[in-house]
């Protein structure tokens, strides 16, 4: 049979269809179906915002009409392992069972693949790394010797190790054409397969990279694209608001420090102030870490900097040694490339430094983050709805955002807004799975309001109810770290399952161990609300301490309320409400993956029935049963006796 064109959608989707008879356990969807004619009809123009219920199959839904379009497509995904995902699994199978020859790329960001200039530096000079760099570097050397595309993922390190930002290169520190290596870069060979690909898979970092800094080298690729499909939308506009920003951390000028001293003993040992300067760079930067406070990990505005006398002149400092090591290399740096990217690294981070320590202006708002021994200073745009607005006017392309959680109700207002799409189509399916017989809403009855004293307390008590009626299986989703860390010391010695708590062992580890051990608790914050898929019995309970309103001390969302304030918007309708909606979807979606799946989702927030606005977020939600009392609870979660023989 001849492979389908974009009109024989329903052919491949119906329930006797390509897909049905080519995939083992494939099962027809009308949501699915429905889906993928409205996406088939989108790719011919326009730009179409859809959400689609857990279970619905979305992926597949614009995968195959944007294979069948014989237009070039771009898929944008959340993150590097849901790129991976769709080039190594979902695109092989949809191409097999359609036999469409069709070419595909996966394009990540430079530092996704390995270096070999960097890497050919570590290996001569191991003396120069640490301890921790070294003991990975021999695995990275063995397997950089058998041929293959470079990506770093391939690799059993972990994607955070240290030894990756000395093996990897970033658009700061790549020497371009001017390297050796430059017609065997794994990056430069990664963007000529996705120029001549028909299909080509990046992520949103990817995507804003292109959209401002084009830093990253893909401006033939992107606007050469006749649609582009972004998938796990609802993370698009915070992810652009990075890119759109500045920003200068610890990392990069640690990384900077290290560049510059290797350079400076290669090609410029006769200038042994460029030594002095670097060393007095890496003094300086622990010393402001430890002036930005002890806390391990927060966010914070910059107006409670304003008294920190002591930081603003170690800022000072830093600003006046960037400007010494710009004047210095500046001198020298006809001499080789690597001196002439020292100095365009330093006249960069100058200037950052520069518009950081400017007031904020009425569109932008400062700030700072702690992360452990390192910190980021930041300068964040409050709206990129106008960035985006005029890119996708410069594409000529049509353009496709779905996501499981893009709606509130049935209203696309809040997204649409966000990304300057106030025009486009929409579409909203509900989940195929039947709700209503699998899952169970508990709205526990005498939980005090959540800013009493004793809500943390009484909660756990609650929540110890549910796990026993669960035997365990639950995963309990907290708003706060500082919940969290209640919860582990409250729950640890009074219940009987294996407890895993975020931040004992990395997140892909606490879940596979939770799938294996077939009765545990875990307890996790934002990181655990979305994108944690485990099916069967081993999850069969989730509880959400809090209605998932944003901290009102962030200074990002700080910033964008008093910016909607002064446009005289309603900050909490058009703003605070719809994304405690979203993230609340997103964190609901981890109980029912399957259609054999069962489970109780407990919403302890007493404002869902006590405020005006606790409808919207019901509303929002699956249609299923709901109780408040503990008895229907454990009745739901009994176990089914088995059948007499």
């Amino acid at each position: 049979m001849a492979s389908p064109g974009l009109d024989d959608i329903e052919e491949v989707f119906r329930p006797d269809g390509l897909l049905a008879e080519s995939l083992d356990g494939f099962g027809w969807r009308a949501q699915q179906q429905a889906m993928a004619a409205r996406v088939a009809q989108s790719l011919d123009g326009g730009t179409l915002i859809c959400e689609a219920g857990t279970g619905t199959g979305k992926t597949y839904a614009y995968l195959v009409p944007a294979m069948l379009s014989g237009r070039k497509v771009i898929v944008a995904t959340g993150t590097r392992n849901l790129q991976d995902q769709l080039f190594h699994r979902d695109i092989p199978v949809i191409r097999r069972a359609l036999g469409l020859p069709l070419r595909v790329a996966l394009l990540k960001g430079r530092a996704n693949y390995l270096c070999r200039h960097r890497l050919d530096r570590a290996v001569a000079h191991p003396e120069a790394l640490r301890p921790e760099v070294r003991r990975d570097l021999a695995l990275v050397r063995d397997w950089a010797s058998v041929p293959g595309d470079g990506d770093i993922a391939r690799v059993a390190i972990p994607e955070g190790a240290p030894v990756w930002p000395a093996v990897t290169s970033t658009s700061d520190n790549c020497l371009g054409q001017a390297c050796a290596d430059w017609q065997r870069c794994h990056f430069v060979a990664a963007r000529r397969r996705a120029q001549e690909a028909d299909l080509v898979v990046i992520n949103h970092h990817l995507l804003c990279a292109d959209m401002v800094l084009r830093e990253e080298g893909f401006g033939e690729v992107l606007p050469g694209a006749d649609a582009i499909v972004v998938d796990e939308a609802h993370q698009l506009p915070d992810v652009a608001a990075q890119f759109f920003g500045h920003s200068l951390s610890s990392r990069q000028l640690r990384e900077f420090v290290r560049d510059l001293l290797e350079t400076q003993q290669r090609e410029a040992g006769d200038v042994p102030q460029l030594k002095q300067v670097a060393e007095a760079l890496g003094a300086l930067v622990p010393n402001i870490r430890r002036a930005l406070g002890h806390e391990e990990q927060r966010r914070g505005a910059w107006s409670e900097l304003d008294g920190n006398r002591a930081l603003m002149d170690l800022l000072e400092q830093l600003l006046d040694l960037l400007a010494e090591t710009e004047a210095q290399l500046g001198e020298v740096s006809e001499r080789a490339k690597p001196l002439e990217q020292c100095h365009a690294r330093a006249a960069a981070f100058g200037r950052r430094l520069t518009e950081l320590l400017d007031e904020d202006d009425d569109t932008r708002v400062r700030w700072f983050e702690l992360r452990g021994a390192g910190f980021m200073l930041h300068r964040t745009p409050l709206d990129v709805a106008a960035v985006f607005r005029a890119y996708q006017s410069a594409q000529h392309a049509s353009w496709v955002f779905t996501s499981a959680t893009l709606a509130v109700g049935d209203s696309f207002a809040h997204f649409a807004a966000q990304i300057g799409a106030e025009d486009a189509d929409t579409a909203r399916w509900d989940s195929p799975f039947d709700y209503r017989r699998q899952a169970l809403l508990y709205l526990p009855k005498g939980l005090p309001d959540p800013g009493a004293g004793d809500y943390d307390e009484t909660l756990c008590r609650t929540a110890l109810q549910v796990i026993a009626a669960s035997r365990g299986r639950t995963f309990c989703l907290f708003t706060s770290h500082r919940a969290l860390r209640f919860a582990s010391d409250y729950l640890g010695g009074r219940m009987a399952y294996p407890l895993l708590v975020q931040g004992e062992a990395p997140r892909a580890e606490l879940i596979e161990r939770f799938r294996r051990l077939g009765d545990g608790v875990l307890l996790g914050t934002s990181s655990f609300w979305e994108g944690v898929d485990v099916r069967g019995e081993a999850l069969s309970c989730v509880i959400i301490d809090r209605l998932p309103f944003a901290s009102p001390s962030d200074p990002l969302l700080q910033g964008r309320i008093d910016l909607l304030r002064r446009r005289g918007g309603n900050p909490f309708r058009d703003l605070q409400l719809p994304a405690a909606v979203i993230a609340l979807k997103q964190g609901a979606g981890r109980l029912i993956r399957d259609r054999k799946d069962r489970g109780v989702l407990v919403l302890c927030d007493p404002r869902l029935c006590s405020r005006t606005y606790g409808r919207v977020f019901l509303d929002s939600l699956p249609r299923m049963s709901a109780t408040t009392d503990l008895p229907v609870v454990e009745r739901f979660l009994s176990p089914v006796p088995a059948p007499e023989r």
